[in-house]
Formats: C-alpha cells, sequence, structure tokens
C-alpha cells in the first residue's frame, strides 16, 4: 500500500504510475482513483517498508 500525501490531507491507494505531470494513483483492481499533479504532491510513502529505531544511511 501507498499513501498519498496532500497539503490538505492524504490518500490511501495499491498501486501509482508517473506521468510528466504528476501521478496516477490506483486501488487493488487498478481501478483509478485520481491524478495528483506533482505540485499538489507532498509525498508518496511505501507503507510496506519497515524502518529500524534509528534510521541511518548506513547499514
Amino acid at each position: 500500500m501507498y499513501r498519498a500525501i496532500l497539503p490538505d490531507g492524504d490518500m490511501e491507494c495499491a498501486d501509482y504510475e508517473r506521468d510528466e505531470y504528476g501521478i496516477n494513483i490506483f486501488t487493488d483492481d487498478e481501478e483509478f482513483i485520481a491524478f495528483i499533479p506533482y505540485a499538489n504532491l507532498v509525498a508518496l510513502i511505501n507503507e510496506n517498508v519497515q524502518l529500524g529505531d534509528e534510521p541511518s544511511i548506513a547499514d
């Protein structure tokens, strides 16, 4: 699962595609949810990534 962080909230999605002007986000069934322009996208977070107690640049 991914979470698209927007200035006024967030949206959950199963998949996304990059476009020249933004991202298209989709459900598990590959149904289109929304187009988010890069100017409105704060971050796209992969919620399945596990971080340790202290994130670092070296393993």
